[in-house]
């Protein structure tokens, strides 16, 4: 039995429902955070309102959003501007509605196991160092970020550093219902290599081309189609 990590719609969105893409405010005035546009609002309704609940409860609770950390994997090429990681899942991945998709986006389900009181921490020998949020059990994002994206699905050497960007929110179908994305950054220098080969493939592609792509039909998940178009911000 599987728990995720969920909070409620009202908590998220007191006042609308958006569509898209909503940018944090970069500062952080008064009148930003009680409106909570910034980060710190977000983690701050995280941590007081955020709990687990059974994966399949969740999925057919509308009134419940599912977190889901978003992170596009962004380095600088040789040309001149930013690549970004482009994935594909193959028919060996266990999510069915994404086989063949093609995604910008790395993570997955916030868990209970990611609540643990650990700290990120950096050191020469560590392959996440220079991981740049603290583990402090109360906000799992973190955790469930560095699980997912460096443990899990990728192998990322050298420092890199995670910047949490907005939330994306789709409620036109029902897998977008009961889900939320927390877009995040995170900026590579060194080699990053796709651990579940089997399920995973993909490289890092220019941002131009990323958009002709999509211009052309490539079958992007929905989550990426919307990123597309906001890549320059």
């Amino acid at each position: 039995m599987e728990f995720v990590f969920v909070i409620p719609r009202p908590n998220l969105f007191p006042e609308s429902y958006p569509y898209g893409v909503q940018f944090f405010d970069a500062g952080n005035s008064k009148d930003a955070v009680e409106a909570g546009t910034t980060a710190e609002a977000f983690a701050q309704c995280v941590r007081e309102h955020g709990f687990f609940v059974e994966r399949e409860y969740a999925e057919r609770t509308p009134a419940l959003k599912q977190v889901i950390p978003y992170s596009l994997v962004v380095r600088q090429g040789d040309g001149e501007g930013p690549e970004v990681l482009c994935l594909r899942r193959t028919k060996a991945g266990g999510e069915a509605r994404l086989h063949d998709k093609l995604s910008i986006g790395v993570g997955g389900h916030i868990n209970p196991v990611d609540m643990q009181d650990e700290s990120a921490g950096s050191n020469s020998d560590s392959p996440n160092e220079g991981y740049s949020q603290e583990r402090d059990g109360s906000d799992p994002i973190a955790a469930a970020t560095r699980r997912e994206v460096a443990e899990e699905e990728l192998s990322i050497e050298g420092p890199y550093t995670v910047h949490r960007v907005g939330l994306l929110n789709d409620d036109s179908n029902a897998v977008g219902a009961v889900h939320v994305g927390l877009v995040q950054v995170i900026a590579v220098k060194g080699p990053v290599a796709i651990r579940e080969v089997d399920q995973l493939e993909g490289s890092f592609v220019p941002v131009a081309e990323l958009r002709r792509l999509d211009s052309t039909g490539a079958n992007f998940e929905t989550w990426s189609s919307l990123l597309l178009s906001e890549l320059d911000h």
